[in-house]
């Protein structure tokens, strides 16, 4: 879906498949900050799309409560095995211009993630950072991320238990192609193909290698689209992709 913000005239792209049908949806704009509404309860009762029309968020004491918390319907099985509810915390969601490339990270260390977010804005990278596992998914949930860094321990949470790694596992496969997948850790051999694959990653690498991270990730990006390349051209002129 296109929205252009009415403060700015930046031109927005949400995707409407994670627009929960029925509700009002407050996003931000990238550019400007101002909030906007997007109200698809009308037409969801009538089974139509939501609609490419926003409305000004009212400024005021009384604007967080004009739009209620976002509500998203997934099945039952993956709440239960993610350990969320079905209920979104946060009413405002960001969004950004069609191009940008949005990168999601999740390591737990500050002076870590201020040394990748370096390496991810020189490569081009919108940089979001989760606090936790449930806004992290949470976010997977309404944006389309191109990259996806976990760092092991997060949510003081081991790699082989992560319930991110769980819900990135339970994607389906037109979604997951589409990220690329970096996992963290000290144990782990940077570039090592048999661990990603192992882990149902795109990439590995450890933390003694994180000078360097800037070019381990876009050497192994690069291969990565070269590797699919003929796959994804393929999906793109039959409409798949």
């Amino acid at each position: 879906m296109e929205l252009v913000c009415e403060s700015c005239k930046a031109k927005l792209n949400i995707p409407e498949e994670k627009l929960p049908p029925g509700q009002r949806v407050s996003v931000r704009c990238p550019r400007c900050k101002n909030k906007l509404v997007i109200d698809t309860k009308t037409v969801a009762s009538e089974g139509a799309s939501p609609p490419a029309q926003v409305s000004r968020k009212a400024e005021g004491p009384t604007a967080d409560t004009a739009v209620p918390s976002v509500e998203q319907e997934y099945d039952s099985s993956t709440s239960e095995i993610y350990g969320l509810d079905d209920t979104e915390a946060d009413s405002a969601l960001d969004s950004y211009e069609e191009g940008d490339k949005l990168a999601l990270l999740m390591t737990a260390d500050d002076l870590r993630l201020e040394t990748m977010k370096a390496a991810l804005d020189a490569l081009g990278y919108n940089t979001i950072r989760a606090e936790n596992t449930r806004e992290a998914v949470s976010k997977m949930r309404f944006l389309n991320f191109d990259l996806v860094i976990l760092s092991d321990l997060f949510d003081n949470i081991r790699l082989q238990q992560s319930p991110i790694l769980q819900y990135l596992n339970h994607l389906s496969m037109s979604v997951r192609r589409k990220m690329f997948v970096v996992l963290m850790s000290d144990t782990f051999r940077t570039m090592d193909p048999m661990s990603a694959f192992a882990m149902s990653a795109n990439l590995v690498a450890n933390w003694k290698d994180l000078g360097r991270f800037s070019n381990i990730l876009a050497r192994a990006v690069s291969e990565n689209a070269n590797f699919y390349k003929v796959f994804m051209d393929t999906l793109r002129e039959t409409g798949k992709a």
